[in-house]
């Protein structure tokens, strides 16, 4: 739109770099960031335009691969398990070590020793409240497959998708579009076919422990996922993810620590420990890894809903690697399934703005709340600003 090129000066403005607060963002360049948004919005588009975009396929390609790594994990923990291993907390801990070490070192050289002080005394009550949410949301779901069978647990965690919508929309003041709805119940049908075969196969059925005991630990857990992936999306679409990411591993070390030495002490001497063990844990550490890494991604450029939708395809390829893992067959009704829940995952987008998911609406028209990070609809602003020769830039968008 012409007109919109010409609402601000035709002059090239400095936007800030470094660490990307939300705050060093002058009028001047709130104000190109403003008029590109509306650019974007303006333009003449069909009901199928997002689809056409590199952002929808490449939200969609990271919406498996995290899928594919859910599965790697579910797949090394019937391992441990066939090994007489079962230490839910100290299984994860691994992994938040892993995110210590290396995003802890990185947010600390990006920001400076007095920078990083300002957002642990700022944002540190918040960051620990996430990652006790993602802890026990890990815990709680892994302890709940002691107890119950999964076809139960399975079906108990789609309650994370109706957590994430009704949180979503009630207090990040999220409008589902009819499309959105669509696309959710469709995917949750195919989901429903994976989780119906399975029941008519055996697989995925059969007594428990204690059925409600664990049906009540898998509501618990899906409850606590779906609180800390909105929790999450809020926080990576206003921080940078190297930030959330140190926060996440930091506190997730302390509180599985805990958790570990109060409720797993038995355990540890119960179980086997041998090299197949540390096999097992590797994979499931870089497995898991992967996923924590990747997840702000797809809650920036899609959201919280997106992201849940997407892992319900984890099913379908745990099966594939069930075929040739654990001996398992295909039934005739998982590539049915599968092909409903992608189908889900496109109708998602359908009439939705070139922008799709990545305009936040807690973030403000103009994302003037919002962190310009890779994957944020203010980031797409600014590069159709520098396109246009209206902004340029230093520094990274991480």
């Amino acid at each position: 739109m012409e007109a919109n090129k010409h609402a601000v000066p035709q002059t090239t403005v400095h936007v800030s770099g470094g660490n990307h607060d939300q705050h060093t963002h002058s009028a001047a360049d709130q104000a190109v960031i403003a008029t590109a948004i509306h650019e974007i919005e303006a333009k003449k588009v069909h009901w199928y335009s997002y689809l056409t975009t590199v952002d929808f396929w490449v939200v969609v390609i990271i919406g498996q691969v995290l899928a594919l790594c859910i599965t790697a994990t579910n797949t090394f923990t019937s391992l441990l398990r066939m090994e007489n291993w079962a230490i839910p907390s100290l299984q994860s801990i691994f992994n938040y070590t892993l995110l210590a070490l290396i995003y802890v070192p990185i947010t600390f050289f990006k920001h400076g020793p007095k920078k990083y002080g300002k957002v642990v005394l700022r944002d540190g009550w918040k960051y620990f409240i996430l990652s006790f949410l993602d802890v026990l949301g890990n815990y709680f779901t892994v302890l709940a497959y002691n107890y119950t069978n999964q076809l139960s647990a399975q079906l108990l965690n789609f309650w994370s998708i109706v957590c994430v919508v009704i949180i979503s929309f009630v207090l990040l003041k999220v409008r589902y579009k009819i499309f959105q709805i669509a696309g959710i119940l469709i995917a949750c049908g195919g989901m429903g076919l994976l989780l119906g075969s399975d029941h008519i196969q055996g697989t995925n059925g059969g007594p428990g422990v204690d059925l409600l005991k664990g049906d009540l630990f898998a509501l618990l857990g899906a409850t606590l996922y779906g609180i800390s992936n909105v929790f999450e999306e809020w926080f990576v679409s206003k921080r940078p993810m190297y930030e959330v990411l140190s926060f996440l591993g930091f506190f997730g070390v302390i509180i599985n620590g805990v958790i570990a030495g109060v409720f797993d002490r038995a355990s540890f001497e119960a179980s086997t420990w041998d090299g197949n063990i540390a096999g097992y844990l590797v994979g499931y550490t870089l497995a898991l890894f992967i996923f924590y890494s990747l997840a702000p991604l797809i809650l920036r450029m899609g959201s919280a809903a997106f992201f849940d939708i997407s892992l319900l395809t984890a099913n379908f390829w745990g099966t594939i690697i069930g075929i040739h893992v654990f001996g398992y067959t295909i039934y005739y009704l998982y590539p049915i399934a599968f092909v409903l829940i992608i189908i889900g995952l496109v109708v998602y987008f359908l009439a939705g703005s070139m922008l799709g998911d990545s305009k936040k609406p807690w973030l403000g028209d103009n994302q003037e709340d919002g962190v310009a990070g890779f994957g944020t609809a203010k980031l797409k602003a600014l590069n159709m600003a520098r396109k246009q020769g209206l902004a340029a830039s230093d520094g990274d968008r991480i």
